[in-house]
């Protein structure tokens, strides 16, 4: 496909995009003044659902799952789970919640929250925003409101890593996810996404093609160190990276990704 028509296709979702999600965020926003909780956050996967869709309608993005099984089901009477996946771009931030069967709570920064419609949607739902720049406060915000929510069924999702990353590359693996685990005693479930072979961090270029969602069996976090446990995490992930996309790991790719980071 050439480079013209991918722009051509990436500029119609992004107007896709734009279009759709004005009425939903107003739409937010006004039951929120009326309902809480999981109808509206339900309300929000359903535009979430429609990015996605267009994403595959207009752009070819496809997507493939596996391992959904790992994780409890609706019907379940576990409490939570922590969701730790890869992050290489910003479709698997719209694409998790609308195949996880629980609503979910990201852990994010509340510089998000300043961005017109979506911004203002998203601070209408009971999830976690942070100031990076105060550790010692993100953190303990992290923690509490992280239980708080686990104990109501919700689960929990950070992204190990912090920010995206290049194709065929690897972040830093923070605790975080193992730290809230450990304290609260919460399963940890590792997700590797193979989104970046689609829809690259610092473009809003959507090429065809077909992510991959590799979800982990959860991980048991009782009794565990956090950095131990982040380690095992951050072994399965970058495995299953190479196992998923192995074009992406070919030494002159990951070269290529280590040149590229920040």
């Amino acid at each position: 496909m050439s480079n013209l028509v991918v722009l051509a296709r990436s500029l119609l979702f992004l107007l896709w995009m734009g279009t759709t999600m004005v009425p939903y965020a107003l739409a937010v926003m006004l039951m929120s003044t009326v309902r809480r909780g999981a109808p509206l956050y339900w309300m929000c996967v359903a535009w979430l659902r429609l990015v996605i869709g267009g994403a595959r309608w207009i752009c070819g993005v496809q997507h493939r799952v596996q391992g959904l099984e790992q994780v409890p089901a609706a019907s379940s009477a576990l409490a939570a789970v922590i969701l730790a996946p890869k992050h290489q771009s910003t479709w698997e931030t719209f694409a998790l919640p609308t195949l996880m069967p629980h609503p979910l709570a990201y852990v994010f920064k509340k510089e998000l929250l300043h961005i017109p419609f979506f911004g203002w949607a998203m601070g209408r739902l009971d999830m976690i925003h942070i100031d990076r720049s105060k550790r010692a406060e993100a953190w303990a915000k992290v923690a509490e409101q992280g239980a708080r929510l686990m104990a109501e069924g919700v689960w929990i999702i950070m992204f190990p890593e912090g920010t995206r990353t290049p194709r065929g590359a690897q972040g830093a693996y923070k605790s975080g996810a193992a730290r809230l685990a450990v304290a609260t005693g919460t399963p940890i479930v590792p997700i590797a996404v193979t989104s970046a072979r689609c829809w690259p961090r610092r473009s809003f270029l959507l090429r065809p093609g077909t992510i991959d969602v590799s979800i982990g069996r959860p991980i048991d976090s009782r009794g565990r160190d956090p950095d131990e446990l982040m380690r095992e995490i951050e072994r399965w992930i970058e495995a299953e990276m190479r196992r998923l996309d192995p074009e992406a790991y070919a030494p002159n790719r990951v070269a290529g990704a280590a040149a590229q980071r920040p």
